[in-house]
């Protein structure tokens, strides 16, 4: 029953992490050890444990999960294995491997989390593209009036490929093609305006944004 506790608790916090999109804070402790002088044993445990490498409330959600995980399987298969240890002693036993597993492992894997984390609780909707180079990757991008759209792989600030639905805005000369490079200029609703890279309607739109 406790390891179910920590389980539910650990899950809790997830919850919790994805609606308050802490998981993309940055948080940047130095804890690394320094080989040139005396061994810093505080700063090697903080670093094991993975603390300065993830948000707290993110490294705990995992290791409270993770300890729930890990005591209720050990606590499975060595109950099956040491039938005639004392309750008391394996229960103890059990906890203490747990608790050490479970920070170790947390400590590895709760910065990737964070990452996977902080896209669940970033803002779909947002002009998060706006400004980002793209590559076109179906055959053109038609114009905005042509009842067509286009697509375009896009990397986010995140640095994820997004593939998004873009069309050209009619004041643009250039039409892109497969292959070629474009800047996402604006959004309408689930559609973006992109245009040329490289191209005078680039020129034109820097203009335009100056002005504003």
């Amino acid at each position: 029953m406790p390891y179910w506790i920590l389980l539910g608790m650990g899950v809790l916090l997830f919850l919790f992490v994805i609606i308050s999109g802490a998981g993309d804070d940055d948080i940047d402790i130095d804890t690394d050890v320094d080989v040139d002088s005396d061994f810093n044993i505080s700063g090697f445990a903080l670093s094991w444990m993975g603390i300065g490498k993830a948000p707290l409330i993110l490294l705990l959600a995992t290791d409270l999960s993770l300890w729930g995980l890990f005591g209720w399987m050990f606590n499975v298969w060595l109950g099956e294995i040491l039938d005639r240890v004392p309750s008391d002693t394996l229960s103890f036993v059990v906890l203490i491997l747990s608790l050490v597993v479970s920070l170790f492992t947390g400590g590895l894997i709760a910065r990737p989390i964070g990452k996977i984390f902080a896209e669940f609780g970033e803002d779909t909707s947002s002009d998060r593209l706006i400004g980002r180079h793209g590559t076109v990757s179906s055959a053109t991008i038609p114009l905005e009036k042509q009842g067509r759209i286009g697509q375009v792989d896009i990397i986010d600030k995140s640095g994820n490929l997004v593939t998004i639905n873009a069309i050209v805005p009619e004041w643009a000369t250039v039409i892109p093609r497969h292959g070629e490079k474009v800047i996402a200029i604006d959004r309408q609703q689930d559609v973006y305006l992109a245009i040329a890279k490289d191209s005078p309607d680039v020129d034109r739109w820097l203009r335009v944004t100056n002005k504003k």
